[in-house]
């Protein structure tokens, strides 16, 4: 892990691991890192990681919007980026979210017939039952870890049971959901590769387990209705069941973590705001769309053009690396007033937080659904919540931005 570089020259531009959150400043605190690229070097070529990096909003929009962009890492050039972390010859076919057309095309309806916005809403009452039941947990408590007691667990359970896993199987299926986070850090040293590998090969094997049970008596989890879907006579594999469920855990639940814990951590420090969500309950809405705007669990995505273009003046070739800092956009002053303020009645709350064009987040609807049941359960169950007199832990994870640790008094 790269966690304290030589890069005390405020004006020097960090290359590599310094715009992760591997490196201790930029996962401390990102913006003045970004601002600088976004004001003196919004095309900027990163020669240690051979890669381009994008700060601007409206070229991050353009990029996102253009369907001659890919995603998929094995047409990128030789030595690039996205070439060196694709997925290996011989291993299964990735996700869907590292896919391009017509493949992703393809999956994306299947998927969509079993996530569907009205199914998200009827989960509501569910969601609803497990925040009261954690935050009953903690209710006696002086102070209690938002992330390790709340915001943690909620989105692990929501999945789970989603998944169909039974209540005796959550412990397995918390620690794989740690390990499978790790797939998005593609700079794993040998250990942690093999640790990975461990945990994916156990969650695979639970998984196929799971898929031949519900073959046997179908059940209404997702697996089951993963199993029913059908598009024009075509149905999903095994393999891509496989694939779509452990994408589910490894993305949808530490994204939805680090929304609500980013969020509680906003309104606890910007106390103005926490005030008018108390006297005003309804802005709960506009509060997370703000908050994902201002403090985006998911900093960066990535992107290669299948042809040559240019950007801001740049000439960028067919099969380069693209990286699009979300974060940076979503604080992009040509675009949003005042934009290092946290405002949860901004009219008009826009982002990039989910990214865009045809890899629009499939999750986005019950990510925001649990954040906003979450966030506002805790604001009027606990009328006194503050920060405790402890420090903050932000993730070590590449591409993402969240606390691992927010300790709170109630």
């Amino acid at each position: 892990m790269i966690d304290e570089p030589a890069h005390d020259a405020p004006d020097r531009v960090p290359t590599g691991a310094e715009l992760t959150a591997l490196d201790a400043r930029f996962r401390t605190d990102p913006y003045p890192v970004l601002a600088r690229l976004r004001d003196g070097e919004p095309v900027h070529y990163d020669h240690t990681l051979k890669r381009w990096v994008l700060t601007r909003h409206d070229d991050i929009d353009r990029v996102l919007r253009d369907r001659a962009t890919a995603v998929d890492g094995r047409k990128a050039n030789e030595g690039t980026y996205m070439r060196i972390f694709a997925p290996r010859a011989g291993s299964r076919e990735p996700s869907m979210l590292l896919l391009d057309a017509p493949a992703h095309t393809r999956l994306r309806a299947l998927v969509n017939k079993a996530f569907t916005p009205h199914a998200v809403e009827l989960m509501a009452p569910r969601i609803g039952q497990i925040i009261n039941e954690l935050l009953t947990g903690v209710a006696r408590q002086e102070s209690f870890d938002v992330i390790e007691a709340f915001a943690g667990p909620l989105p692990m359970i929501v999945i789970a049971e989603m998944l169909g896993v039974d209540p005796a199987d959550r412990e397995d299926f918390r620690r794989w959901s740690g390990l499978t986070a790790m797939f998005f850090n593609p700079l794993l040293n040998p250990d942690e590769r093999a640790l990975l590998a461990q945990g994916r090969s156990q969650f695979e094997a639970y998984l196929r387990g799971a898929i031949e049970r519900c073959r046997k008596q179908p059940g209404a989890d997702l697996i089951g209705a993963l199993l029913a879907v059908e598009e024009a006579g075509d149905q999903l594999s095994e393999d891509e069941i496989v694939t779509m469920c452990e994408l589910l855990l490894a993305a949808g639940n530490v994204t939805t973590t680090d929304l609500i814990g980013n969020g509680i951590w906003a309104l606890l420090r910007y106390r103005d705001q926490l005030q008018k969500l108390r006297a005003q309950p309804s802005l709960i809405k506009n509060a997370v769309e703000e908050i994902l705007r201002f403090d985006s669990p998911v900093v960066q995505t990535a992107r290669m053009p299948m042809d040559d273009m240019e950007i801001g003046g740049c000439p960028i070739r067919h099969g380069e690396s693209l990286f699009l800092s979300l974060a940076a956009a979503n604080r992009d002053p040509e675009v949003y007033p005042e934009p290092d303020r946290f405002d949860i009645t901004r009219h008009d709350v826009h982002h990039h937080s989910f990214g865009g064009g045809a890899h629009f987040c499939l999750g986005a609807p019950l990510a925001r659904l649990e954040a906003q049941l979450a966030i506002a359960a805790l604001v009027e169950r606990f009328p006194n919540l503050r920060l405790a007199d402890e420090p903050v832990e932000w993730r070590a994870l590449p591409g993402f931005r969240g606390l691992t640790k927010l300790r709170v008094s109630i």
